[in-house]
């Protein structure tokens, strides 16, 4: 008895024993109690200090009332900083259970976390009171992950409908082939800790099972990871992928990076990667900014990696196989002369007649039917955003002896620097050469060493990178020029801080790498070429 009053005494949940006429016989009940009972508090019912039978009674759980407002778990038991507090205790057991789903919590492990988001998280990949298995990846791969089921239910319409819809089957394992493993934990660690960690590598195949499993946050999460991390490099894949998840933003997001990047994106590995019917989609997008033997290259190289993926022999007619119909999509007839001879035409690729017919499209005033789409693309028609009011020149400036010239910018929207445009001579033609270089936080992003012919006018010269730069929103970059020439030439003044060009707001600052004159209100770079 002395034990059971202990444990007693340590509970903190107060219960009221009530006759079952709670409101009427209230005070009679607690009267015959007293009388009876005396101070026997240990015996369960008030009836071993007495003979007598007492009414049938009932427990109710009270909640205390009081005028003080209601606080959460959290506010009675906030954070601390020390590596001893919960959420540190919490982020290693995610840890833990990332790897190792048998962790067994210490005893009364409910009581170190404060909230109910916290405990509910420690049974995140946790074997313990879990109710379903599943066998998760391809055979050879796969992985065995804990559930449960309450909780995937709440995080997932599937889930419900798996567990406890109308159809819902009793298997204590499910088996999951088509969804990797890492994406699979991804997306429980999101259901049952409410948070959300996205990797490079498996962010694709996490978006597929948040897509498959209905969990729209998680999806949008992994929309956002991919359009931050976008660029030349994965376009051509990420547009393949935003196909098939039926995501339309992130579509036109990569179709922005293509057109404008387009020599980078043919030339990445991941354009090698893609379907058929992504490739053919690319050969056919009027707005490609590049080169025609470009295109013509990178379509071969597709068709390389496209005979390994098909146990095909590497060879000219093989290529050609797998192109098939796509190859009429390569506008041949719109390539230099030159690159046709010593590209296209010495291939293989094309067979005799194809070759002979292009050459006297080239050269014949008959052209001949081909089956090749002869029109140029369109292409990008690029912006200029200038930041000057006027322009003037003076008998002592603006000279030019290697020192440098530079702004910073910043943008509002995703664009794509093409070039720059310069002032030339203010006496008469002469030739400039130009170091350009386009800068992130010091990092360079691109630049580029060209000359340019001035002839004597004061208008602008565009001098032009080897690629686009992406450029981010809400950044500053800075916009450098080293001129090497003897002449004076114009330069720019009422320099504007912001301009709106289009669609797109550029704002300007002054640059501590400016070191022969150019700021904000006058000097050179006095315009930003890009594409948006």
């Amino acid at each position: 008895m002395v034990d059971d009053k202990e444990k007693n005494m340590k509970c903190l949940t107060f219960f009221l024993m009530l006759p079952e006429t709670v409101k009427n016989r209230s005070k009679k009940g607690s009267k015959k109690a007293n009388s009876s009972g005396g101070g026997s508090s240990g015996s369960g019912g008030g009836s071993s200090g007495s003979g007598s039978k007492l009414p049938p009674v009932c427990y109710e759980i009270i909640t205390l009332k009081t005028k003080k407002k209601k606080k959460m778990a959290a506010d009675i038991f906030p954070r601390k900083k020390p590596a001893s507090s919960s959420s540190t205790t919490v982020q290693q057991h995610h840890q833990h259970n990332l790897c190792n789903n048998n962790l067994i919590p210490a005893p009364n492990w409910q009581g170190l976390y404060p909230t109910i988001r916290e405990r509910n998280a420690v049974m995140f990949n946790n074997d313990l009171m879990a109710d379903v298995h599943f066998v998760v990846g391809p055979p050879g791969g796969t992985q065995r992950l804990p559930g449960h089921k309450y909780v995937l239910a709440v995080g997932s319409s599937v889930f419900h409908a798996m567990f406890y819809g109308e159809l819902a089957e009793d298997k204590d394992e499910i088996r999951i082939p088509d969804v990797e493993p890492a994406a699979f934990l991804a997306m429980l660690k999101y259901i049952y800790c409410d948070e959300i960690d996205l990797a490079a590598d498996t962010v694709l195949a996490t978006l597929y099972a948040a897509k498959k499993y209905i969990v729209p946050h998680l999806a949008r999460a992994c929309v956002n990871f991919l359009e931050t991390s976008l660029s030349a490099k994965n376009a051509c894949v990420l547009l393949s992928q935003s196909c098939l998840f039926e995501e339309p933003d992130l579509t036109q997001r990569c179709w922005e990076v293509i057109d404008a990047q387009a020599e980078l994106a043919l030339k990445s590995e991941g354009f090698c990667d893609i379907d058929f019917q992504t490739l053919e989609s690319i050969l056919r997008r009027e707005t490609l900014n590049a080169k025609e033997i470009v295109v013509f290259e990178a379509a071969l190289n597709w068709a390389e990696v496209e005979c390994q993926r098909q146990d095909l022999a590497l060879s000219i007619e093989n290529k050609r196989k797998v192109l098939g119909k796509a190859l009429y999509l390569i506008r041949i007839p719109t390539m230099a002369l030159d690159d046709f001879a010593n590209g296209a035409a010495q291939s293989g690729v094309l067979t005799l007649n194809e070759t002979n017919d292009i050459f006297l499209w080239y050269t014949a005033s008959k052209k001949p039917e081909l089956q090749f789409v002869s029109k140029a693309r369109k292409g990008l028609v690029p912006q200029r955003c200038h930041r000057f009011q006027s322009c003037a020149y003076r008998s002592n400036q603006w000279r030019y002896r290697g020192r440098c010239d530079s702004i910073q910018f910043a943008v509002d929207k995703r664009v794509f620097i093409a070039g720059f445009g310069l002032y030339g001579s203010s006496c008469g033609s002469a030739e400039y050469s130009a170091k350009i270089e386009l800068k992130r936080q010091g990092v360079v992003l691109g630049q580029n060493l060209s000359k340019y012919f001035s002839d004597g006018s004061s208008n602008t010269f565009p001098v032009w990178f080897e690629y686009p730069v992406q450029i981010e929103p809400d950044t500053f970059y800075t916009a450098s020029v080293v001129l090497d020439g003897n002449e004076l030439s114009y330069f720019g003044q009422e320099g504007m801080t912001e301009v709106q060009c289009g669609k797109v707001t550029v704002q300007f600052q002054c640059s501590s790498d400016s070191t022969n004159g150019t700021g904000v209100q006058g000097g050179q770079i006095p315009e930003l070429i890009f594409y948006a």
